[in-house]
């Protein structure tokens, strides 16, 4: 293990130097991805044409923030709080707006306010993360106990989906449960969690990305390929976010009925991980195109060092071997530590089947160097 702290520690040394400009550079933005002269975007800006979803509201929106306070901890200095803040003042906005808010606020407000509160005690941050979590709270169904995706899409009747990504969007319910004393966020993360575990996961240890229930009697009704290769098949972020979502469960609740759950995805992850440690857009993909998501990778990672922060010693080496085979892939041969980019983490991709492939995404990022502090030996602030 001291040389794997070794090598993080050597390796965070290269993002607090490409950090220390990044930051100054887009102080002012909320980035997302990088444009072709390698700089970030800025989805807080009105002047671009972004859609209601996909500007201010735009499910990401929170890394930005979160990834600063990651260093605020880490360095100490002020600097990174009031980009952090900055980013925090901006999403302020969405509650006014609301119509764009969905099950995401979770992302949104937990590394931006959350984190605020939890590093500064901050009462502005604390009011706001708790708005946040009562938006979270309101989309549950107590019919199907699940926690609504989506708003409206088009023609597409989205009342009863659901999707893997909440079980990271849970830890805000949790926070608000233990800051406010209410038991109810708790109680609704429980259930939309124990719902997952019964419809999401399959017996050969992956997990479906969007379910379809019905809203009025909560029954299941099918489930979608998503964001991977088909129905029935394995997008790689989704397999982490049910590793690292369970794990966080487990953290939260004590209950080994979860911390089960996280292993058992967690080993059919490191069952299909590639010797060069390149994570697919989906694991059951075809050969052609490769199609690559180191976002996908990074998550993966980031949750298996969570599941070995709670296993016996004896198992510790199996999740973080496979963790740090992931992290090395990603920081020698898909990470960009010059002045040429903004991001870190190349080779992201959102959807298999979306036009285009293989660029920065700023969660990427967020997820490679906080699993870095945790090989480092730091603990798990956000989640």
């Amino acid at each position: 293990m001291e040389k794997y702290q070794a090598w993080a520690g050597e390796t965070l040394a290269k993002v607090r130097a490409k950090m220390a400009w990044v930051s100054e550079k887009n102080k002012d933005k909320i980035p997302y991805t990088t444009d072709e002269t390698g700089s970030y975007d800025d989805r807080s800006d009105p002047t671009v044409s972004w859609n209601r979803d996909d500007g201010l509201n735009w499910w990401t929106n929170g890394f930005w923030g979160g990834l600063m306070w990651l260093l605020y901890r880490d360095t100490g200095e002020e600097r990174y709080a009031e980009i952090a803040r900055c980013t925090e003042k901006k999403l302020e906005q969405c509650f006014s707006d609301f119509y764009g808010l969905h099950h995401d606020v979770g992302f949104m407000y937990l590394l931006t306010s959350a984190a605020d509160c939890k590093l500064t005690g901050s009462g502005d941050a604390r009011r706001n993360a708790l708005h946040a979590a009562n938006l979270l709270a309101g989309r549950f169904n107590p019919a199907g106990r699940f926690i609504r995706a989506w708003n409206e899409n088009g023609d597409k009747d989205v009342r009863g989906w659901a999707i893997i990504d909440c079980m990271m969007n849970l830890s805000l319910l949790y926070w608000a449960s233990q800051e406010s004393g209410d038991p109810r966020f708790r109680q609704i993360a429980v259930m939309h969690a124990d719902t997952t575990l019964k419809h999401f996961l399959r017996p050969d240890g992956s997990v479906r990305h969007i379910v379809e229930f019905d809203p009025e009697t909560g029954a299941f009704v099918r489930d979608y390929g998503g964001q991977g290769y088909e129905q029935g098949s394995s997008w790689t972020r989704g397999q982490g976010w049910a590793v690292y979502g369970f794990a966080n469960s487990y953290a939260h609740t004590g209950d080994p009925v979860y911390l089960d759950v996280a292993k058992r995805v967690a080993h059919y992850c490191i069952a299909n991980l590639r010797e060069d440690g390149i994570i697919p857009v989906d694991f059951r993909q075809p050969e052609d195109p490769a199609w690559e998501d180191s976002c996908g990778a990074c998550v993966i990672a980031d949750g298996l060092l969570e599941v070995a922060r709670f296993v016996p010693d004896c198992e510790k080496p199996l999740y973080t071997c496979a963790a740090v085979k992931i992290l090395k892939a990603i920081a020698e041969t898909r990470a960009d530590w010059s002045e040429n980019c903004d991001a870190v983490v190349q080779n992201c991709t959102a959807a298999y089947h979306d036009e285009k492939h293989h660029f920065p995404m700023v969660y990427a990022d967020y997820f490679f160097i906080e699993a870095l502090y945790k090989l480092a030996g730091g603990e798990n602030l956000i989640w």
